[in-house]
């Protein structure tokens, strides 16, 4: 039981050192990743503004199918989010990857969201 404390404890401060230095506007929204055992989904927002200007998820039907719990899935998810990004006007944004250590799907779907146009 101890050492779930000191995972969560470890997950709480990377996500707090986070969040304290990302913050999105309107030129650069928050890119925001989350990530679980099954699906993974991320959100373009606008911080200033309080809106969400686009989403991506492994739930959606148009990237549903085989798992969406691996690193091709979140490459997909890459992909659409930046061409639903570039079709709102925006060229560059700010990743916050929230808890999650930058490897893995997180690592592909950055990749991904890059060789589609987005800047990170």
């Amino acid at each position: 039981m101890k050492i779930k404390k000191i995972i969560n404890n470890r997950r709480e401060r990377r996500r707090f050192r986070v969040r304290t230095k990302v913050r999105g506007t309107a030129d650069r929204p928050r890119l925001c990743v989350q990530r679980s055992l099954r699906h993974f989904s991320c959100q373009l927002i606008d911080d200033e503004a309080g809106r969400t200007l686009a989403s991506a998820s492994t739930r959606d039907p148009a990237l549903a199918g085989g798992s969406g719990g691996n690193a091709e899935a979140a490459a997909k998810v890459g992909k659409a989010i930046a061409d639903k990004a570039q079709a709102a006007g925006v060229k560059q944004v700010r990743l916050d990857r929230g808890a999650c250590k930058y490897h893995g799907r997180v690592a592909a779907f950055a990749e991904a969201a890059r060789e589609a146009g987005l800047e990170l």
